[in-house]
């Protein structure tokens, strides 16, 4: 049987000769985690290369992805179908290495990662649905839900302002089946980080609640072991192990410096690399013993038939709770969902309240929160005014972890992408929200939902200067063009109760990606439809109110907008005016041609696009023959009518816009 240390160096090997086949990439950071990496996957690591998505693995997560190598080489020494040839293509078009890990190109990655602090955050995620999952699943003699979350960080992590965020929550909930390993190796690309990067970081976690293990040597598999073991022992609070490590080890020249971070170590020192650690081998070739000593699958078989073998006791004595948690882990909605959902829209139809977009939310989440057990709610210290508490709500804390609702505090960003790890955990359908506003602080991780395309729900509240005297430090004006210009991300802005719920219907049943949710502060107007309209609701944009013939001018509008293009149509007596509501210009892009054309006909050039947001995004449905009433400065600090009658939203100019554009 190989030595730890050979059986690690084989990490080290193929990382440094895949950046160098690249001719770029990371080899430093691969080349000094190798040690640790090597204890975890062979000795704790519970996986099964032959079956990635097994309910009950450990969840591995590399946050300072720049390493990709060190998790490529891991997955595949352990058996994954991740073979040398995929090695060899490290970092080159539509290989399943590309520079950063992203999820789904490799089997076993569980994140993409790459913006630092981000996978930390996504690994409090998964740990905090490992822990509500078993809270909600678990009973007397089955531990169906019983797996931790491992991660590996390092400085560039923890410099980030979200690792604050998402590990003092992790903290406060007790996640103690979260295992952190922090690469203190003392370099960044800049070099020495003493220069920049002096925290105390033991003490910042033993603040944070955590349980800290420091000082160990991360080239010292006995010292790791130890430490590992006593992070298993400790359950009631997350353990962050700090690692002493050498970037680049094994390299003579360019070990424990900047040089080797991120750049190839060039043929000459590769030679010296594979002397020093007396690596016999050429480019990436593995001995057949290296490659036994590695592989998983058996192991990892065994331990998932263990598993199963439990979930059968546990479904014959059990039944709904398994056929519940296999649904649930499948991403499938309860088989109901869609035709209650539906009757719903239909009542708030018919009933016509004017109420808050904001408010008509908190009424759908009422409604389709019973049929859920999924929804795992929240909001960034909000609830009262983005109205997303409802009546079955229960707060998840450290000692009770069985609700559907977390507090996740002034933590934005945090928030954001701890939703993205419980959505790539499985189980749950995670919403959270914050003001539309501060959709800035969370923008990052709404664009990783995006690119994983992960069923993320993203609610935004306050949505314009119609939220008033608060003023422009929170009223958005470019953020609903940052939003619809992402890809992946439907971007919904109802006009009305019925709007919102149709809006909430289509985030839930969207497997294939990521939502927002933007809901007004003040009261909107419902609109009349008919059946055939309703129906139309859900393609993102359909005619609200039409004319006889061909229109003169066709007037697209969103939100609280919509009802002031239906009193300019009012007006307009002399002018043929069509009203188009578009909740999600996403979802109606995605109609056919046809219904496209329906809607809005490509002879009628006369256009005109209402919304209190900023004006550019709306010229690919005017054209520049159209016109455009939106914003192109900033708000102001007033209450919401006058804003809106000083920055131009009043009936008075779309009818004059109509007018100029049909003559």
């Amino acid at each position: 049987m190989p030595s730890r240390n050979q059986l690690a160096n084989a990490v080290r090997a193929l990382s440094m000769d895949a950046v160098q086949k690249a001719n770029s990439g990371h080899p430093g950071a691969p080349m000094g985690m190798a040690d640790i990496a090597e204890v975890l996957w062979n000795d704790y690591l519970k996986h099964n290369p032959a079956n990635p998505n097994w309910a009950d693995r450990d969840r591995f997560v590399l946050s300072n992805g720049h390493g990709s190598m060190l998790i490529y080489s891991l997955l595949h020494l352990s058996g994954y179908e991740l073979s040398l040839d995929d090695l060899k293509n490290f970092r080159q078009l539509h290989s399943k290495t590309p520079g950063h890990p992203e999820y789904g190109y490799a089997p076993g990655i569980e994140t993409t990662t790459g913006p630092l602090g981000q996978g930390i955050t996504n690994a409090v995620g998964m740990a905090l649905a490992e822990k509500v999952m078993a809270a909600q699943f678990n009973r007397d003699g089955y531990e169906l839900v019983d797996h931790h979350t491992y991660c590996f960080l390092g400085d560039g992590c923890l410099m980030e302002g979200i690792s604050h965020e998402a590990c003092s929550l992790a903290g406060t909930l007790g996640l103690g089946k979260l295992v952190a390993f922090y690469d203190d190796n003392g370099i960044s690309i800049d070099g020495e980080v003493e220069g920049w990067f002096t925290d105390d970081t033991p003490k910042r976690f033993e603040s944070y609640g955590w349980h800290v293990i420091p000082n160990v040597d991360g080239h010292d598999p006995v010292a790791i072991k130890a430490a590992i073991e006593e992070a298993r022992a400790e359950t009631d609070k997350p353990t962050i192990i700090c690692c002493k490590t050498i970037i680049g080890f094994g390299s003579p020249n360019k070990q424990g410096r900047e040089e080797c971070h991120g750049a190839p170590l060039g043929d000459e020192e590769i030679a010296l690399v594979r002397k020093t650690l007396s690596w016999e081998h050429g480019p990436f070739e593995i001995p057949a013993d290296i490659y036994e000593g590695w592989d998983a699958k058996e192991k990892g078989a065994e331990q998932e038939d263990e598993w199963n073998t439990i979930f059968e006791d546990y479904a014959a004595e059990h039944p709904e709770l398994a056929a519940e948690f296999t649904r649930r882990m499948n991403g499938d909605l309860p088989a109901d969902f869609s035709e209650k959902a539906a009757a719903y829209i239909k009542e708030c139809q018919e009933k016509g309240d004017k109420i808050a977009s904001r408010k008509a939310s908190q009424n759908a989440i009422n409604a389709f929160g019973p049929l859920l057990p999924e929804f795992l709610g929240g909001s960034a210290d909000l609830a009262g005014s983005n109205l997303t508490l409802w009546s079955g709500a229960k707060g998840v804390d450290a000692k009770d972890a069985s609700g559907n609702y977390v507090y996740y505090g002034v933590r934005e960003f945090g928030m954001s992408a701890i939703m993205n790890g419980v959505a790539l955990h499985g189980g749950f359908v995670p919403y959270g929200a914050t003001f539309l506003m501060f959709m800035e602080y969370a923008r990052n991780a709404v664009r990783m939902a995006a690119l994983m395309k992960q069923r993320v729900l993203f609610v935004y509240t306050h949505d314009s200067i119609g939220l008033g005297e608060d003023g422009p430090t929170h009223q958005p004006v470019e953020q609903l063009t940052s939003l619809r210009s992402t890809p992946n991300l439907h971007t919904w802005r109802p006009c009305d109760a019925t709007e919102s719920a149709v809006a909430w219907k289509a985030a839930v049943e969207r497997a294939e990606g990521p939502s927002a949710l933007i809901f007004s502060r003040q009261g909107l107007a419902p609109q009349a439809r008919n059946d055939e309209q309703l129906a139309n609701v859900a393609k993102g944009g359909y005619v609200l109110a039409d004319c006889d013939g061909t229109p003169d001018a066709i007037i697209i509008a969103t939100g609280s907008e919509v009802e002031l293009a239906m009193a300019a149509k009012a007006e307009l007596t002399n002018h043929k005016v069509r009203v188009v509501s578009m909740p999600c210009a996403e979802a109606f892009m995605a109609q056919d041609e046809s219904y496209r054309e329906s809607v809005l006909p490509s002879a009628v050039r006369a256009r005109v696009a209402v919304e209190a947001g900023h004006k550019d995004y709306w010229y690919k449905f005017t054209g520049f023959d159209g016109a455009i009433i939106g914003m192109e400065s900033f708000g102001e600090s007033a209450p919401g009518g006058v804003l809106m009658e000083e920055f131009g939203f009043t009936v008075r100019n779309v009818v004059a816009a109509v007018k100029d554009v049909a003559k």
